[in-house]
């Protein structure tokens, strides 16, 4: 955690409070915060501040902003990734936060259990989201979006996705284009599930406008493969 994100309901009046199980717990067991300390803090979805800590106690830690701090730029990418199996879930929203992708899209496709849709950890990606901002020290959430039919989304979704200006690339091991070096451009990433998409899926997603480019012959875990190909793609 290095920050504490809040709601702008907490941040209403000069003093600020922290009442958060979770943070409290960090910020008593790992920070061992003291009154005096300076703590960096995060209004969701709006500014971030350097705030100076006037009490500390275990159920509140009472703060008053003191400077205001810049907050980091998003990169400007759309990444499209097939359901992964639920504990994956949890570390790729929480990477891709972290590294500060725009927005999320979570797609179906033929090698995607349907089970997966219904796992409770769905239900809990605003708390890993919540944990990636205070990891990069971010306020701004990425959009989330869910699709659990593929042909439709590809037909009907990605295209207007999709621009000169804005390219998207899927990552497929079984091509000869080898996926670009530093393009510092807006772009759309498209990661299959485990086991690749099928041989339908990639021409489907050729034909509505995906470049398929390899990272090599090597297969890649998905929670691998998303901070190397965004590496990749933004680098000097």
């Amino acid at each position: 955690m290095n920050i504490v994100l809040l709601d702008p309901r907490q941040t209403q009046n000069e003093v600020w409070s922290i009442t958060s199980k979770r943070q409290l717990e960090h910020l008593h067991t790992h920070i061992n915060l003291q009154v005096g300390d300076t703590l960096k803090v995060g209004i969701a979805e709006g500014a971030r501040y350097l705030t100076k800590v006037l009490q500390v106690g275990p159920t509140a830690i009472q703060i008053q902003p003191i400077q205001q701090e810049n907050v980091p730029q998003k990169l400007p990418v759309t990444l499209i990734v097939a359901l992964p199996r639920p504990k994956v879930l949890r570390r790729l929203i929480m990477d891709a936060v972290t590294l500060g992708v725009e927005k999320i899209i979570l797609i179906h496709s033929y090698r995607v259990d349907k089970s997966y849709w219904q796992t409770p950890f769905l239900q809990q990606v605003n708390h890993y989201i919540e944990l990636g901002l205070e990891q990069a020290g971010d306020t701004v959430a990425p959009k989330v979006e869910l699709y659990k039919r593929f042909k439709p989304f590809v037909e009907d979704v990605l295209p207007t996705l999709i621009t000169k200006a804005k390219p998207a690339f899927v990552a497929h091991p079984y091509v000869e284009q080898a996926m670009p070096h530093a393009i510092n451009q807006p772009c759309t990433i498209v990661i299959g599930p485990e086991g690749g998409f099928i041989p339908y899926e990639i021409d489907l997603l050729i034909k509505n406008g995906c470049q398929a480019a390899s990272l090599g012959n090597r297969i890649i875990r998905t929670e691998t493969v998303i901070p190397y190909l965004i590496g990749r793609l933004f680098s000097t």
